[in-house]
């Protein structure tokens, strides 16, 4: 295996692992292994987590993302929790680390790309998703309820009404309240049903005060 034989393989792959090496080459793996350790020190291979690695920009032609990235280096994983609330715009601030639910073990990586954080979520749990296109590329996100809930679900703890407040909720509209019940009522947990009961209370106030300007 030599460096084009290499892009000529995997340039057209955001990312690509060493099981897809060894059968596509025939050199053994620990050869290829080695290979790849030389190239990562030449900073012709990148890695974004132990036995995953992508190429330089130079050399991949096609565009990487990190939210893209997110799903495609831990698998089934989707985009939710606090960056979920991000993108949809729920709280003020923009979140760079990339908060991810998974029904496998919890993993943390952190590469040239960012920092990607894998929480553990039960199967049954691991619903209300959506593919949307994000920075150009398709990528798989929490519905605005559902990164709700997993946030609430996965942070330790009761939703007080306090501690509600200081996340500082924003556009509340966004959210729809049917579904939210609904997708609260599959975790069958009090905890999540009280956090949504003061959740409409911050909601229903937040309106009354932009009525009352």
């Amino acid at each position: 295996m030599n460096y084009d034989s290499l892009v000529g393989m995997v340039g057209g792959m955001e990312c690509f692992d060493l099981p897809l090496l060894v059968q596509g080459f025939d050199d053994g793996r620990e050869s290829i292994r080695v290979q790849l350790s030389r190239w990562m020190k030449q900073g012709k291979v990148i890695g974004l987590r132990r036995g995953v690695y992508t190429l330089p920009e130079a050399y991949r032609r096609v565009t990487l993302t990190a939210a893209r990235l997110a799903n495609q280096i831990y698998r089934p994983s989707y985009l939710s929790g606090l960056w979920g609330l991000g993108y949809y715009d729920l709280i003020p601030e923009r979140v760079i680390w990339l908060t991810s639910v998974t029904p496998r073990v919890p993993r943390h990586f952190e590469n040239p790309f960012g920092v990607f954080d894998y929480r553990n979520i039960k199967q049954e749990y691991f619903f209300g998703y959506q593919a949307v296109q994000y920075g150009g590329r398709e990528v798989l996100v929490a519905e605005a309820e559902k990164a709700l809930l997993d946030h609430w679900h996965l942070t330790e703890g009761e939703w007080t009404p306090d501690r509600l407040a200081e996340m500082r909720y924003q556009n509340f509209d966004r959210v729809d309240e049917i579904k939210l019940r609904d997708y609260a009522g599959r975790f069958k947990s009090p905890r999540l049903e009280r956090a949504i009961g003061r959740w409409l209370v911050l909601a229903v106030e937040e309106e009354e005060g932009v009525v009352m300007l």
